[in-house]
């Protein structure tokens, strides 16, 4: 198990960051860490990474507790804060070469280069860091943590500030880092990020994790989570032509709750998850002599389960 997480709590003096917290990330999973402001994100992220100690509970990464073996945790992982800090004053590949010195790296001048170019830095590399834009900066703090070539990378809003381009290369980065294999054979980088953008969750990660006043309120695929919260199934239906009443017709379907038209001729069904209505659907049309021209299921957004999870 690369992180394992057990029954966390931290108090800020009387205030609860995170309460009773668990959950295990996979060798080789990218895992989206997802909540609103003040959710307890970079709190958990700063425990896990050895910066904050925990009230209670148990953090291991890579089997090392994060109390009693922080220096190997350390050493095992990458982590880019939320607030980038940096040496303004050195350069880019002066920088790199300091902090593969800190992490005892042999050669020093090849791995600066070896993540210069992968992070996309080749053209600011003779640059000081204070005079590059705020997305070569966090390009520079990427850099920074995967130098050591770290089993499990803690990336803490790693597009922010970024252009379009820059996300898409470096969403493309963080899936490439999460697919490589680590030190030990057989196991792959691990990666657990945070985001605020729904959508690079569902591009970049295996798997997403949303917390809500220091609770876990949801673990899974995107698409499990999606049924997280759902208790009925929506189908929407479009047919070659229309009939009086069809509405009322449909709802005379066993399972279906509620139907609303859309069009003249589409409908959205509101239909029991436990019963497939489909096949009566097809048998109501050829009974009404209409054709189905399009049927789906209505998949709910990411962004629709996130705001149900995480509002009153």
């Amino acid at each position: 198990m690369s992180v394992s997480v057990k029954n966390i709590t931290k108090f800020y003096g009387s205030q609860k960051a995170l309460d009773n917290v668990s959950f295990e990330i996979n060798p080789g999973e990218i895992v989206g860490f997802l909540g609103p402001n003040g959710a307890g994100k970079s709190t958990m992220m700063k425990i896990i990474s050895c910066y904050l100690p925990q009230s209670s509970g148990k953090v291991s990464v890579c089997g090392f507790d994060v109390e009693e073996e922080s220096l190997e945790v350390r050493r095992n992982i990458g982590y880019l804060p939320e607030n980038n800090p940096l040496y303004a004053d050195m350069y880019v590949k002066e920088y790199l070469e300091f902090i593969a010195g800190i992490h005892k790296l042999n050669n020093k001048k090849e791995k600066a280069n070896e993540v210069i170019e992968m992070v996309g830095l080749t053209p600011e590399r003779n640059k000081k860091i204070g005079a590059l834009s705020k997305g070569y900066r966090q390009r520079v703090g990427l850099a920074h943590s995967i130098i050591h070539n770290p089993r499990v990378l803690i990336l803490d809003e790693p597009t922010s500030g970024l252009d379009p381009n820059q996300i898409i290369e470096i969403r493309q980065l963080i899936k490439t880092l999460g697919r490589e294999r680590g030190e030990i054979a057989g196991e792959g980088k691990t990666v657990l990020m945070s985001t605020h953008i729904m959508q690079e969750a569902e591009a970049i990660c295996d798997r997403i994790i949303i917390i809500n006043k220091g609770k876990i309120v949801a673990d899974g695929k995107a698409s499990e989570i999606g049924n997280f919260k759902e208790k009925n199934q929506k189908i929407i239906v479009e047919f070659n032509d229309s009939i009086p009443l069809i509405s009322e017709a449909l709802l005379k379907i066993n399972g279906v709750l509620f139907v609303s038209k859309q069009k003249e001729t589409l409908f959205k069904i509101e239909a029991d998850s436990l019963k497939d209505i489909r096949p009566e659907i097809f048998r109501f049309a050829v009974e009404n002599k209409l054709s189905v021209l399009t049927m789906q299921k209505e998949e709910q957004r990411l962004e629709d389960i996130f705001k149900e999870l995480t509002t009153e």
